[in-house]
């Protein structure tokens, strides 16, 4: 930039300064301005007057004048960082879209980011929001400006259930202000799957229950009616209906036990149990069934202590069920095994092996739903409650620990609890 060109910039600063002070002060330059006419007409010289003038021109230049402020700009969500908006948007959990009213989306926050892939800035809604729903609630809200919000439930790439709300929104001030649009997805998938499990669960307890209810009720009526008088067949439907009553008790108990478990899942234990000698307890607490059942239960493990830290209750219970369903269900081998492996720096691992007729591949992944059976009809004839499996999970997930399950048609099952 060459020297004239500076001195041109400078003279241009220095006019936009003082025109706005001169013109804030124009009464006080008239006034100037009349007292150098009278003095000319009085015959005084103009120098007389100059320390009038040379007082004048320093306080126009001093003088605070009030700035002119420029309009206030709104505040537009981009990417910048400097953009006071961004951060707080970023701060969500939960996807946020920024949309304006011409249907352009301005904004997407982190979580929409990793939720739904990149939006370029002012892309179209319509481009990357394929529900007809959620369009037509967002041109409701542009046009009414009325909050709306709908349940919508993605497919891909895994199924997830969302409130979907949007909302206007004004920024900047009232000379300036621009409406924006904030769409927000609340995810409810968690809920509505509590929801179906609980729905399923009191659908199957309902259903385990009422079979027993309506046997026990059939033997009272047989009892009260055509069996009054007969000692043999009392006998016979008393054994009955206390098998029934058992069974009803055991199942209340299981349910008891996964409504407990559930509401401490969140609490890891933090006692540290043996499991060598806990393992033996679980086995002389099984022989009377074993014997029963013609199985013999044989226990290995290491001479070390092998520690984990545990409830050992409820670890108690996880074996039980464990042992006690390869006796019962693997009663064919006549032979269950149980190993204990790990210690000190090593991994524990309790694993449990039957020789029986095994698991169908298709069955494994569900065995420990709650109810889940493979045999329905087997299960209860071995009295078991359909729940035995869905408390060791429960466990086992409150223990850190994971329970693997190999098996194959014809020879046998093998449970593996992996601390």
């Amino acid at each position: 930039m060459s020297h004239e060109d500076v001195v041109l910039d400078d003279a241009k600063v220095f006019w936009r300064t003082l025109l706005p002070k001169l013109k804030a002060e124009r009464w006080v330059l008239g006034l100037s301005i009349l007292i150098a006419v009278l003095a000319t007409l009085a015959g005084i010289h103009i120098l007389a007057v100059l320390p009038f003038w040379i007082v004048l021109a320093a306080a126009l230049l001093n003088r605070s004048v009030p700035s002119v402020q420029p309009a206030p700009v709104s505040v537009v969500v981009s990417e910048q960082g400097s953009d006071p908006l961004v951060p707080a948007f970023n701060a969500l959990d939960m996807p946020v879209l920024v949309v304006g009213a011409d249907e352009t989306v301005l904004f997407q926050n982190v979580a929409a980011e990793k939720a739904f892939g990149m939006i370029p800035p002012n892309s179209d809604l319509s481009a990357r929001v394929r529900s007809p729903g959620i369009l037509d609630m967002v041109r409701e809200t542009i046009a009414t400006g009325k909050i709306n919000q709908i349940e919508h439930t993605e497919r891909l790439p895994s199924d997830a259930v969302y409130v979907v709300r949007v909302a206007p929104a004004e920024i900047g001030t009232d000379a300036s202000s621009r409406r924006i649009f904030l769409l927000t997805y609340r995810d409810i998938s968690q809920a509505r799957r509590i929801d179906r499990m609980r729905s399923d669960f009191v659908a199957n307890a309902s259903h385990e229950l009422r079979t027993p209810l309506a046997s026990l009720r059939g033997f009272i009526e047989t009892l009260q009616g055509p069996a009054r008088n007969d000692p043999k067949a009392q006998e016979k439907f008393f054994v009955i209906m206390h098998e029934q009553v058992t069974r009803m008790s055991r199942l209340v108990d299981d349910l008891l036990s996964l409504s407990r478990l559930e509401l401490k899942s969140h609490l890891a234990p933090e006692d540290m149990v043996d499991l060598a000698p806990l393992l033996g307890h679980v086995r002389d607490s099984l022989l009377p069934l074993a014997t029963e059942l013609d199985v013999a239960i044989s226990l290995d493990v290491p001479d070390a202590p092998v520690l984990v830290p545990g409830d050992r209750d409820e670890l108690i219970e996880v074996f039980e069920n464990l042992i006690e369903n390869a006796c019962k269900y693997g009663q064919e081998g006549k032979k269950v095994e149980v190993r204990l492996t790990g210690g000190e720096s090593e991994q524990a691992e309790v694993t449990v092996t039957d020789h029986g007729p095994g698991i169908p591949a298709e069955h494994v992944p569900r065995i420990t739903e709650r109810f889940y059976r493979v045999n329905v009809e087997a299960s209860r004839s071995k009295k078991g409650t359909g729940l035995g499996l869905a408390i060791v999970k429960h466990i086992l997930t409150r223990h850190r620990a994971r329970l693997l399950v190999h098996s194959e048609v014809g020879k046998g099952t093998i449970f593996t609890v992996r601390f």
